[in-house]
């Protein structure tokens, strides 16, 4: 078993958090530990480590095609759990949330999931589709082993805010919108804004939003208001731009035209 530090003792700041998600294997799990030195270069606090899952429900097209690619190229549930370790030998330092489906982890099984993030030092889990009344078992075990349950709150939960925040672990993912994720423009709406100070009057973690966040704007707009950003679509988009860089063995330049976009999304 890896000897690991708390998932607070590896966050060094509550605000202004920058916490990016790229799907493990995507283009290649060697790929995936070099975007995820960019992205901690870049300023990342935290990282989703997201598991490629044939059915995902609040995926848009953009992470649905990243899944497909890491799917074919045979990651699973296992073996990004176990990516984890690789990304602390090459030099990732940050938090790594491991976001995956609920599906992968009832075949494998709650105990041994668990088991499995212990023994590969991963701080948190994020499970989308577990809705919060259901997840006692799944959160009892996550203490047990000293993981951090990221629990997520969206704008349909308005009865259950205070409860879901109240409990929240880690940092509270709060979904700025309904639908699936993807990039979009235009700003928040006032009922979003709303939903986001009512979500932080509970919390006694960090609230952080997503769901179409794709512009430095987006992000500068989610800073007023939030104490931090997640960004998966725009994340997932630019690693695609490089796809053919990669392909034909140019993964420095893929690299350090990936740095650029990162750059300019979060300065």
């Amino acid at each position: 078993m890896l000897t690991k530090t708390s998932f607070q003792g590896k966050l060094t700041k509550t605000e202004n958090l920058f916490i990016p998600f790229v799907v493990a294997g995507d283009p290649t799990p060697e790929m995936t530990i070099q975007y995820a030195l960019r992205l901690q270069k870049e300023g990342a606090d935290i990282l989703e480590l997201g598991v490629p899952y044939s059915d995902p429900l609040a995926d848009g097209p953009t992470i649905q095609r990243a899944a497909k690619r890491a799917l074919n190229a045979g990651m699973s549930l296992r073996k990004a759990i176990q990516l984890v370790p690789e990304l602390r030998k090459n030099g990732v330092e940050i938090p790594v949330v491991i976001f995956t489906y609920y599906n992968p982890v009832l075949q494998l099984g709650h105990e041994y999931f668990f088991e499995l993030l212990e023994e590969n030092g991963a701080e948190g889990v994020l499970i989308p589709d577990l809705p919060y009344e259901e997840s006692e078992e799944v959160r009892a075990l996550a203490e047990e082993k000293g993981i951090e349950f990221i629990s997520l709150v969206a704008p349909n939960s308005d009865v259950r805010i205070k409860q879901i925040a109240e409990h929240a672990r880690g940092f509270l993912y709060c979904v700025s919108t309904l639908g699936v994720t993807g990039e979009r423009s235009g700003e928040m709406s006032a009922d979003s804004l709303s939903f986001i100070k009512k979500v932080k009057e509970h919390s006694p973690v960090p609230v952080a939003v997503g769901f179409g966040v794709s512009s430095n704007d987006d992000v500068k707009l989610v800073r007023e208001h939030a104490d931090g950003v997640i960004i998966g679509s725009k994340i997932i988009r630019l690693i695609e731009d490089g796809l053919e860089k990669v392909q034909q063995g140019n993964e420095n330049e893929a690299l350090e035209d990936f740095s650029a976009g990162i750059h300019e999304l979060v300065k």
